[in-house]
Parts: C-alpha cells; structure tokens; sequence
C-alpha cells in the first residue's frame, strides 16, 4: 500500500474512533463533559495534525494496528510534561496585554 493509502485509512480510523468517542461524551452528564472537555479537543487536534501531515508507511501501518490509535496518541501526548502547552498560553496573555498596553500608550500619545 502506498504511503498516501496507509495514512488516509489511519485517518479514517481515528476520525471513527473520535465520532465513538463524542457519542460517548454527549450523552454523558455536562459535569463529566467538562470533565474530557480537554481530551476531546486535544483529539480533535490530533486529527487535525493528520490532515496535514503524513506518517511514513511503517509508522502508519504500526498504528492501525492498535484498536484505538487516537487514544494511544491522546494518551501519549498527555504524558509529556514538557509539552510547553501552559507555556504557549501564558505567551498569548502576554501578547495580548502588550498589544492593549501599546495601543493604550498610542491613543493616550494621540490625546495630546
């Protein structure tokens, strides 16, 4: 099978596995909703990544071969600790605060 074939079928399987997994969720209680509210959305992210990236075909034809890829990926992605996640959204307050700071400082220099 071709490189293109392998990673479109491990789509396909992980994109079925997240449809389980959102059928799942919504009929759980809106508590444990928020409660895989950031799993969920690290899946979907994981998805995302798949469409515009490829596997080599033997990492491709390895993870077919789990019956839940996107959860061994979630699971594998939750374990990093050093996955800078915090880190990336402390930087985007921060960017933000800049950018009213320096707009405020502007309009304030406007003013005079």
């Amino acid at each position: 099978m071709t490189q293109a074939v392998l990673n479109t079928q491990l789509y396909q399987k992980m994109f079925s596995e997240q449809a389980h997994f959102k059928d799942w969720l919504i009929s759980q209680t809106p508590e444990e909703v928020l409660n895989h509210a950031y799993e969920y959305t690290c899946r979907e992210d994981i998805l995302l990544s798949l469409e515009y990236n490829d596997l080599s075909p033997r990492q491709a034809k390895t993870l077919l071969k789990s019956p839940t890829p996107l959860a061994d990926v979630f699971k594998k992605w939750d374990s990093w600790e050093d996955n800078h996640h915090m880190e990336n959204i402390w930087n985007a307050v921060e960017a933000r605060a800049n950018e009213v700071v320096r707009a405020d400082f502007i309009a304030q220099k406007n003013e005079r």
